[in-house]
C-alpha cells in the first residue's frame, strides 16, 4: 500500500485513522492494558468481519468500534477510585473476569483487587460488597453514554456511534443497555470476541485466549461468531503479537479511506483532551483553557505556524494523565515519592503517545516539555531553557497559570492576580520564560509591568546573572550570591551567553554598558 493512503494528503488534509490509531493508545493506559492492544484487538476484529462475510460497509464499522471500544474508560475513573482505590486496575479487572462465571469472582476480582490496592483479600470482599451495586448501576451507563458522545464529537458514522453506545451489553441480556441475542449490532459482536482473544492471547497465550471465547460463548459473547473465531484462530491470530499493528490497522480500512483537515483536527484534539479531563472533577476543562489562553499567548509573540500547533498541544498536552491512577490527581494530602514519581510520568506519557502519530510529531514535542522548567527544575527531563523551544515554553506558562486559577485538593484556587504574581515571580526566579509569562498575562487580561522588558529577551533574573558575570564573579560565586546551585548558575550563565551572543567576561560587560544593565533601575 502507497505510503500517502497509509499517512496524510497534500500536507493538509489528515487521514483520520492514523490520528486515531495514534490516540487509543490512551485508552490503553486508561484500561491498563498491553501495549497497542487496542491495535491488535481491531486488526483481529477486522480479520474476523471479512471471514464471517460482512461487506466493506460493516468491516468499516468493525474497525473504528474495536479501535476505540474503551473510548469511555475515563468516564467513571473517579468513582472508582473514590470506591475502591485505583480505577486503572479495577477496569482491568472487570474485563478478564467472566461475570457469568460466579467463581470469577474469588479466582480473579477479589486476589486481583487486593494486589492492586494493598489490601487484605477480605478487605477487598467487604470494598466491593459496599460500592459494587452502585458500580454495577452506574459505571456502563458512564461509559457508553461519553464513549457515545465522544465517538459523535469525533464525526464516526452514526453505526459507531451505536456499537460504542453498547458496548457493554452481553449476548445474554445481562449488560448495559439489556440488549440480547441479535439486538446487540453486528460490529458489537464482532468487537467483543475479539476483545476477549486479544486480551488473554497478549497475557497469557493463544490457549486461553481461545478457552475464554469458548467459555463465554451463548453468555458474553455470540456463539456463532465465537464459533466462526474458533473455527479459524490459527488464521486470525496468525503473527498477530509480531505484526506493526499501527500499519495493519491503516492497510485494513476499506476504501475509501476518511480523511480530515486541520478543523476537524482540533476537533479531534479537543475530544481526547476533554475525555482524560474526566480522570477527576478538579481537572475538568483544563485542557480546553489551557489551549485558548496558550494559543492567544503564541499569537502575541507573532510565532505564525506554531500558533495552532500551541493550541493542539494544550488540548493533549495532559492525555499522559490518564497512566495515572486517579485517586493521585484528587489526592488533598501530600503525594509520597512514589506517587510524585507517577504523576511526573505524565508528559513522558503523553509525549510516547502522540510521537507515534507523524502529523502530531510538533505537538509531541511541546506536551513533552510542558513541565520543563528554564532553570533545569522541572520535569521529566530536566532540560534548561536553552533547549526548551519558545512553544513549550508558552505552554508551560499557560499551564501553570490555568492551574493556579482552578480549584486543586490541598489548595483552594487562586485569584486571577495572585496567579499573575506567582507567574511573575517565577519569571523572575528563572523557572518560566519573562516573555511568555507575560504573553500569557496579556492574554489573560493582565497589564504588563510599566517599566521597559530587558533587551533580547533576557528575564529578571538573567540581568541579574549577566551584572555578575561582569563583575567578574566565577559560576561558584555568583550561585553563593543568587543561593543557588552551581550547575543551576551554569545553566544561567549559558543562557545569557546564547541569547546576548556572547562567549566571554568582557563582551557579556560591554553589552551589559551598551545597554544600560548595569545601573538598576
Amino acid at each position: 500500500m502507497a505510503p500517502a493512503r497509509r499517512r496524510c494528503h497534500c500536507g493538509h488534509v489528515f487521514r483520520l485513522l492514523s490520528l486515531l490509531g495514534g490516540l487509543a493508545a490512551v485508552t490503553d493506559l486508561g484500561t491498563g492494558s498491553a501495549t497497542d492492544e487496542s491495535l491488535r484487538r481491531c486488526v483481529v476484529a477486522t480479520r474476523l468481519a471479512r471471514t464471517i462475510g460482512c461487506d466493506d460497509d460493516t468491516v468499516r464499522e468493525v474497525l473504528y468500534a474495536s479501535l476505540l471500544q474503551h473510548l469511555g474508560c475515563t468516564a467513571y475513573a473517579h468513582e472508582l477510585s473514590q470506591g475502591l482505590g485505583d480505577d486503572i486496575a479495577v477496569t482491568r479487572l472487570a474485563l478478564r473476569m467472566d461475570e457469568s462465571d460466579p467463581r470469577d469472582f474469588f479466582r480473579v476480582w477479589v486476589p486481583g483487587l487486593a494486589a492492586a490496592t494493598g489490601r487484605s483479600r477480605l478487605s477487598a470482599m467487604a470494598a466491593t460488597a459496599r460500592h459494587l451495586r452502585s458500580v454495577d448501576a452506574e459505571a456502563p451507563v458512564a461509559t457508553c453514554e461519553v464513549a457515545r458522545e465522544a465517538s459523535r464529537r469525533l464525526g464516526l458514522a452514526a453505526p459507531v456511534q451505536e456499537c460504542l453506545a453498547t458496548t457493554t451489553s452481553m449476548w445474554n441480556g445481562s449488560g448495559h443497555p439489556p440488549l440480547s441475542g441479535p439486538e446487540i449490532p453486528l460490529p458489537t459482536r464482532v468487537m467483543h470476541v475479539a476483545s476477549v482473544a486479544v486480551l488473554f492471547l497478549l497475557s497469557a497465550g493463544p490457549g486461553l485466549a481461545l478457552a475464554e471465547v469458548r467459555r463465554r460463548a451463548g453468555t458474553h459473547l455470540d456463539p456463532d461468531i465465537a464459533g466462526s473465531f474458533l473455527t479459524h484462530a490459527d488464521d486470525l491470530l496468525d503473527g498477530i503479537a509480531d505484526v506493526d499493528p499501527f500499519e495493519a490497522v491503516l492497510d485494513g480500512e476499506p476504501d475509501p479511506v476518511r480523511r480530515v483537515d486541520h478543523s476537524e483536527l482540533e476537533a479531534v484534539a479537543r475530544t481526547f483532551g476533554d475525555l482524560v479531563d474526566l480522570k477527576a472533577p478538579c481537572l475538568q476543562s483544563h485542557s480546553t483553557t489551557v489551549a485558548g489562553l496558550g494559543a492567544a499567548a503564541a499569537a502575541r509573540l507573532g510565532l505564525g505556524a506554531a500558533v495552532r500547533t500551541v493550541r493542539i498541544a494544550g488540548h493533549l498536552h495532559d492525555i499522559g494523565r490518564v497512566a495515572v491512577p486517579s485517586r493521585l490527581w484528587s489526592k488533598a494530602e501530600s503525594l509520597s515519592t512514589t506517587e510524585r514519581d507517577q504523576t511526573r510520568l505524565h508528559p513522558y506519557h503523553s509525549e510516547r503517545i502522540l510521537a507515534r502519530i507523524p502529523e502530531l510529531a510538533d505537538v509531541a514535542l511541546l506536551a513533552g516539555q510542558h513541565h520543563e522548567c528554564c532553570d533545569g527544575s522541572g520535569y521529566h527531563r530536566g532540560l534548561t531553557g536553552d533547549r526548551i523551544a519558545l512553544p513549550s515554553r508558552v505552554l508551560a506558562a499557560a499551564d501553570a497559570y490555568c492551574t493556579l486559577l482552578e480549584d486543586r485538593p490541598g489548595r483552594g484556587r487562586s485569584t486571577s492576580q495572585e496567579a499573575a504574581n506567582h507567574l511573575r515571580d517565577s519569571a523572575r526566579a528563572g523557572r518560566l520564560d519573562g516573555e511568555a509569562v507575560e504573553a500569557v498575562l496579556d492574554a489573560a487580561g493582565h497589564r504588563a509591568h510599566v517599566r521597559p522588558g530587558h533587551p533580547d529577551g533576557l528575564t529578571d533574573r538573567q540581568v541579574e546573572v549577566l551584572r555578575l558575570v561582569a563583575g567578574g564573579f566565577s559560576n561558584q560565586q555568583i550561585a553563593d550570591t543568587l543561593v543557588i546551585a552551581r550547575r543551576t548558575a551554569e545553566h544561567h550563565v549559558q543562557d545569557v551567553y546564547l541569547k546576548i551572543g556572547a562567549s566571554t567576561r568582557a563582551a557579556a560587560a560591554l553589552y551589559a554598558m551598551e545597554h544600560g544593565l548595569l545601573t538598576r533601575r
